[in-house]
């Protein structure tokens, strides 16, 4: 379900924003009943997709399982936004690669459920695809040689997974991009009430980061949590600047600001530890068996996998064979000869 649009309808011929043109626009915004309700869904379906595999082993052993809910899926995967946080700044990424791992990550999981996906790795191959859609690559040897217990394979066997998540979708929208708009519009404001002090663009940034630990990107548009983040470090400015903006045909609600800086005091922060740690002990308990290496779930997986490569094998194999038998070449015969050509160089005009 997507989130109601927050502008002013626009009157008929009117230019719309780009960002309305945009995959983000179309396929990433919700309403917090219809993110509730992805989730919802997702981790219904995976417990009962893994309840039946757990029974397949071992008849009634799942029955005293406590599998995570959604709530708790996203608790876990919040935690990994901050891992996302501690790496940028250890790598010395740009803000534009660690807010679009952030998105990636956040992303993955609405697709996604971490009894399937653990957010560790995914969280590694999240930030490094992001290094390369933000165009600020690094190699696979550097990135996991600074990452303990981490080698390249832990990355790259999830690489294609996350951008299929993603529906390759790579671009991204940003609010700290959007508050630097904003930032540069408020310098032309005529008799500002207060001196514009660096510090306040700095705050506001503040706010735009810890936004990042909420759905406030999955809800509203950037330039909304811009604003918000904005005004929570300089409310006065910002309804100026409101004021000066809100008389064309595309209007931001002040109530919906309003909605996105109680967002952000309230959730803006990392969990708490000890209830992270309890969702992922038991995480471990009720995993997807099939993603448990020496499970026999994951065993027979492994089996069935090679035995539908096999017999892909086997097809070719005898596809080529066919073809050699009634061609004698599986690439087709060589081109005959024309029987009529318009040169004849065996011609000798000298006899």
């Amino acid at each position: 379900m997507a989130a109601p649009q927050e502008e002013a309808p626009a009157t008929k011929g009117a230019k719309q924003p780009l960002y309305h043109a945009s995959t983000q626009f179309r396929n990433w915004r919700f309403s917090f009943e219809g993110l509730a309700q992805v989730r919802g869904s997702m981790n219904e379906a995976a417990v009962a997709a893994i309840r039946r595999k757990i029974e397949a082993d071992e008849p009634g052993s799942s029955s005293n399982l406590s599998f995570l809910s959604a709530d708790e899926e996203v608790v876990l995967v919040k935690l990994y936004l901050t891992k996302i946080t501690q790496l940028c700044g250890m790598f010395r990424f740009p803000e534009e690669v660690e807010a679009t791992g952030i998105t990636y990550l956040k992303r993955f999981y609405l697709r996604n459920t971490v009894m399937d996906w653990h957010p560790k790795n995914v969280m590694l191959t999240a930030l490094f695809l992001a290094t390369k859609t933000s165009n600020f690559p690094i190699s696979l040897e550097t990135y996991t040689k600074h990452i303990p217990k981490t080698v390249p394979n832990d990355v790259l066997e999830l690489e294609f997974l996350v951008a299929q998540s993603l529906a390759f979708e790579f671009a991204v929208w940003h609010a700290h991009r959007a508050l630097w708009g904003i930032w540069l519009d408020v310098q032309t404001l005529p008799d500002l009430p207060v001196k514009l002090d660096p510090e306040i663009y700095h705050a506001a940034l503040a706010h735009v980061r810890a936004s990042r630990l909420t759905d406030a990107e999955l809800v509203f548009a950037p330039p909304q949590i811009a604003l918000a983040a904005f005004s929570l470090a300089a409310p006065d400015i910002a309804s100026r600047w409101l004021d000066s903006k809100n008389t064309g045909e595309h209007r931001m609600n002040p109530n919906v600001i309003e909605e996105i800086k109680t967002l952000i005091l309230s959730q803006g922060h990392p969990p708490e530890i000890e209830a992270v740690r309890e969702v992922d002990r038991r995480l471990k308990l009720c995993k997807n068996p099939e993603k448990v290496p020496g499970s026999k779930a994951y065993l027979a997986k492994k089996a069935e996998e090679e035995r539908k490569a096999e017999e892909k094998r086997a097809k070719k194999a005898d596809t080529v064979q066919k073809a050699m038998a009634s061609e004698g070449d599986p690439f087709g015969n060589e081109l005959k000869k024309s029987h009529t050509a318009l040169v004849d160089y065996d011609d000798d005009d000298d006899d």
